[in-house]
């Protein structure tokens, strides 16, 4: 069967188009910089791609507009009778969603009252899940939730040191996100290593980026937290800092609670340390001219993801195994050995010959404790796997 998988960011809406069960992948495509009059939209298809720029994308349920009829004017399918299932990637599903769920008008009412959780993605979450439900009425749509994955963590790890009542009136609590991109690439790992038990690190980093401990296939501590403003420095968020920030803030420059969050999340990371981008290629670029700044920005982000892993590989009690997934695991070499070089007293040791080359790797020495491994995500895979054993239900 055909299904339409959908992964909505703020600004982004990517799909992939898969036949199932053999995860052949029929068409993608993304369409960027929603919100916006200069957006992109990009297709790809029977091994050529087309691109459409400087189109007025002003909200999800044109982006999807655009999606259904790319698919249909380059006849990739003769009609969306073709689609027999839509997935839907939701960012946060909050305790109300333990696993991925057939949608209806009841899961919409619980995916929006999560909004407060999640602001910048769920409401765009939900535009698409509406815009092609009622584009493709008479399919199974699924939605899987970026934080269901981490609902294996013990309460040691996703509870946070403040008031307990804040947790059971509220749900101020760790949920963790990235979680059909860890859970895709650490099956993968888990089978490379071919025992039954196994002890995985995976570190999706990208413009939004996490580590994440896993245990036998499942989650046991990861970096993002309530929002994905926690965990290290991002492409423009900052991580963890200390709370006093914002009422320092506030003193000093008369920023409200909305001002300084913002700065955190859309202002910070590379973006803020080195003054020059938020992507990542451009940060390096810089710091092989010599700003320092840029230089300064990498090996911040490097020494806290460090921090994380030694701390799960303490969690995990030994490792078998560090995955970098994700736009920058998978294609920053410099950023991976800023990352490993710090990682030796552990036993992580990198072949640099290894890590030069791209794509599906092992980039770890002959004499490595650990193997490190590129394994490039595709969440939309997962999601498709879902949609099919919900169909199949």
């Amino acid at each position: 069967m055909k299904i339409l998988s959908v992964n909505a960011g703020s600004s982004s809406l990517k799909f992939q188009l898969l036949q199932m069960p053999e995860e052949f992948e029929i068409a993608s495509g993304l369409v960027e910089r929603i919100g916006n009059k200069n957006a992109e939209f990009k297709i790809k298809f029977n091994g050529s791609s087309k691109t459409q720029s400087d189109l007025m994308v002003l909200d999800h349920s044109v982006a999807v507009d655009l999606v259904i009829k790319g698919l249909l004017e380059n006849k990739v399918i003769a009609s969306l009778d073709e689609i027999q299932g839509v997935g839907h990637r939701v960012v946060q599903g909050g305790e109300l969603f333990k696993e991925s769920v057939v949608i209806d008008d009841d899961v919409v009412i619980k995916i929006a009252s999560l909004n407060d959780l999640a602001p910048l993605h769920n409401p765009a979450n939900i535009i698409g899940i509406n815009a092609f439900r009622k584009a493709i009425p008479n399919v199974i749509h699924v939605a899987v939730f970026d934080t269901t994955f981490h609902q294996t963590m013990p309460e040691e790890s996703f509870l946070y040191g403040t008031p307990y009542e804040w947790y059971t009136k509220h749900g101020v609590i760790k949920y963790g996100f990235h979680g059909t991109s860890h859970q895709y690439v650490s099956e993968l790992a888990h089978a490379r290593l071919g025992k039954a038990h196994s002890k995985i690190i995976v570190a999706h980093i990208g413009n939004g980026a996490s580590i994440t401990a896993i245990r036998d296939g499942k989650s046991i501590d990861t970096s993002m937290g309530l929002t994905p403003l926690e965990g290290f420095p991002m492409g423009t968020r900052s991580g963890n800092v200390d709370p006093a920030i914002f009422q320092l803030m506030q003193q000093k420059e008369g920023y409200s609670l909305e001002k300084t969050l913002n700065e955190l999340n859309k202002n910070s990371g590379y973006l803020g340390i080195s003054g020059v981008s938020h992507d990542s290629r451009d940060i390096i670029a810089a710091a092989e001219g010599g700003n320092k700044r840029a230089q300064l920005a990498l090996d911040i982000q490097a020494k806290r993801i460090v921090d994380y892993i030694a701390s799960y590989y303490v969690l995990l009690g030994g490792l078998d195994a560090l995955v970098f997934t994700a736009g920058i695991g998978e294609n920053a070499r410099e950023v991976r050995k800023l990352i490993c070089d710090r990682l030796g007293v552990l036993g992580i040791k990198l072949d640099d010959n290894k890590n030069n080359s791209r794509g599906d790797k092992e980039i770890s020495s002959d004499d490595s404790n650990v193997k490190i491994w590129v394994i490039p995500t595709n969440e939309e895979v997962m999601i498709a796997r879902d949609v099919l054993r919900l169909q199949n239900k």
